[in-house]
């Protein structure tokens, strides 16, 4: 079992910036953390989780259309995630989930299926 606890959620002033952390502890099956893909996901009230980014083992990132040149996703180090949203707008605000595959992913992996673990979210206000 994998474990997920995001940090970093507050409220912003749109046009603000804020970085969201993803502590990853756990069994990552075989502690090949390295091979596993890592990845954001919101949810606004009375809407669908919708997938905001994601990172292979090799660093390779995948961006939301409604993100991209805003936020970065980076694998700090073998046990933490980060999200830098820049330029943040108030249809950013939603409740903002780490989420983790215990395989490397595709740019098409965009959907809540492709994820084995998930966090319990951090809230976003703009």
């Amino acid at each position: 079992h994998v474990q997920l606890v995001e940090s970093g959620g507050g409220s912003v002033q749109p046009g603000g910036s804020l970085i969201l952390s993803c502590t990853v502890s756990g069994d990552t099956y075989g502690g090949t953390y390295g091979s596993s893909c890592l990845g954001w996901f919101r949810q606004a009230p009375g809407k669908e989780r919708e997938w905001v980014a994601a990172v292979t083992r090799t660093h390779t990132p995948y961006y939301a259309d409604s993100v991209k040149g805003r936020f970065t996703i980076s694998r700090v180090d073998s046990n933490t995630l980060w999200l830098s949203m820049h330029d943040l707008r108030p249809d950013d605000t939603a409740t903002y989930f780490c989420a983790y595959r215990t395989e490397t992913c595709e740019s098409t992996m965009t959907g809540t299926a492709f994820f084995d673990f998930w966090g319990q979210g951090t809230q976003v206000t703009v």
